[in-house]
């Protein structure tokens, strides 16, 4: 992997049309660091249902970003726990919930998926739906993924903010991967198959092989935004969408 601060990044969020006819705000949210000791990385995706979801899907990503970019490789789960805490915290202090305590802090429910990587090495971290891909050019069926987590239903998912968060948090390990692919839930009907045993090559590959080859990064989040704003796209899925790529 190469050094961080050389780590190709493109990024866009876009929102979905079962947003917008409502003249509601888009509710995802991503950053990244390449500046740090480590190349991080972080997709949160706030509850349509929550009158804050954005604000806590943005605290979830800057304190995550804050806390994990020079932190111990080899102590990242720790430090991935002790960063949502602080997130929580954040949340539970926030001039907008009213209450300051834990029923409160559902108005600012957020998914969390992310990625931490080092040396070649990386690490998935994941709450609640969206979805998370680490590719290997040598061998694209040789994937690793992240799949979203739901509850009962399909509609169901976790979030940071709920009490049994911890429990609802889960980590993917992995080595030596040419990039990675982070995603809200409004792309994952695209990127796998039903049963997330296989990746679409169709949409997935594309797209890896067009950021690759392209050296405008302006014009790579352009034709990203375009892709997940077209047509189809909206037809398919309504939810807002954003999708980060990375090549490490």
């Amino acid at each position: 992997m190469k050094k961080t601060n050389n780590i190709k990044v493109i990024s866009a969020t876009i929102q979905g049309p079962l947003h917008s006819n409502k003249n509601l705000p888009c509710q995802d949210y991503c950053r990244h660091a390449t500046a740090g000791k480590n190349f991080v990385a972080v997709v949160s995706d706030g509850a349509g249902s929550a009158k804050f979801g954005k604000i806590g899907a943005r605290i979830a990503c800057d304190t995550l970003i804050d806390l994990l970019k020079n932190c111990a490789f080899n102590d990242v789960k720790e430090a991935v726990r002790h960063a949502i805490e602080i997130a929580r915290a954040k949340v539970l202090r926030h001039r907008l919930n009213k209450t300051h305590c834990a029923k409160g802090m559902m108005d600012f429910s957020a998914t969390i998926v992310g990625v931490v990587c080092f040396q070649g090495k990386g690490i998935f971290f994941h709450i609640g739906d969206g979805a998370a891909l680490a590719i290997c050019e040598a061998d694209i069926n040789n994937f690793i993924v992240s799949p979203p987590s739901n509850g009962n239903f399909s509609c169901e998912t976790f979030f940071y903010t709920q009490d049994n968060w911890l429990e609802n948090l889960r980590f993917t390990a992995f080595e030596n991967a040419d990039a990675v692919f982070l995603m809200s839930d409004g792309l994952t009907n695209f990127s796998f198959s039903a049963d997330f045993r296989n990746i679409e090559k169709q949409f997935i590959l594309p797209i890896h092989n067009f950021f690759t080859q392209e050296k405008s990064k302006v014009k790579a989040r352009r034709a990203l935004a375009n892709t997940l704003n077209d047509a189809k796209a909206r037809r398919l899925n309504s939810d807002d969408k954003t999708l980060l790529w990375a090549r490490l």
